[in-house]
């Protein structure tokens, strides 16, 4: 059974049915990302004291990355089908990649917090927002930013500045809310996902003046 249904009565359908079925709240979670917003989710290590469950002893990226050896669950996948392949590694962090459904443009949370609410003063289309427990704020743009960057920072002005601000993209991954994020505490939505923004993210174009300008204010 599907759950395609946008918004908020979509997502009350699928956790009332999960549960139903006495599916956890994780399935429940990466349920909502395949099936409502459309992304591929991908199990991901977690970490513990600075180790990494992935097993690796000098792991550069403990409880950030994916688990090489866990396949993708795509987009569109049930809840009945993300609960089985989930149950292949229980406790796992859900993590999404990038470059497909959207890319993302990071900078310090500090000035992603002040730029959201330029962009929402402004009515200008939003995506999803998620903070980092790291302090790094996360907006979902349409996929092919990461690539556009340098170009559209050159044609505003700002190539020459000196900006905390970055493009992620294809084969990057971010950690989805609600998962710890290397052992620092959990992600968080600053925006949810809505129905239209999370499945035709805005093009960077439209935001990227505004964050460029913020960031630049932005103290260290």
């Amino acid at each position: 059974m599907g759950f395609t249904i946008g918004g908020t009565r979509g997502t009350d359908k699928l956790r009332a049915a999960a549960r139903r079925r006495g599916r956890p709240s994780d399935c429940t979670t990466v349920a909502e990302y395949t099936g409502l917003w459309g992304w591929d989710a991908v199990p991901g290590a977690r970490a513990l004291d600075g180790t990494c469950s992935c097993g690796i002893a000098d792991c550069p990226a403990p409880g950030a990355h994916p688990l090489g050896f866990a396949p993708v669950t795509p987009a569109g996948a049930t809840l009945d089908e993300v609960a089985d392949a989930w149950a292949e590694f229980p406790g796992a962090a859900v993590l999404l990649p990038v470059g497909r459904a959207f890319d993302v443009i990071e900078v310090a949370e500090t000035a992603g917090r002040r730029a959201l609410v330029r962009l929402e003063r402004m009515g200008l289309p939003l995506g999803p927002v998620a903070v980092t427990p790291d302090g790094r704020a996360q907006f979902f743009v349409a996929p092919g930013a990461a690539a556009e960057l340098p170009r559209l920072l050159y044609r505003m002005g700002w190539d020459d500045a000196a900006l905390d601000l970055h493009g992620l993209g294809p084969g990057d991954h971010i950690t989805a809310p609600p998962s710890d994020r290397g052992g620092l505490g959990p992600v968080r939505w600053l925006r949810s996902p809505a129905f239209d923004s999370a499945t035709d993210p805005p093009q960077a174009r439209l935001l990227l003046g505004t964050l460029a300008y913020v960031a630049h204010r932005s103290p260290a």
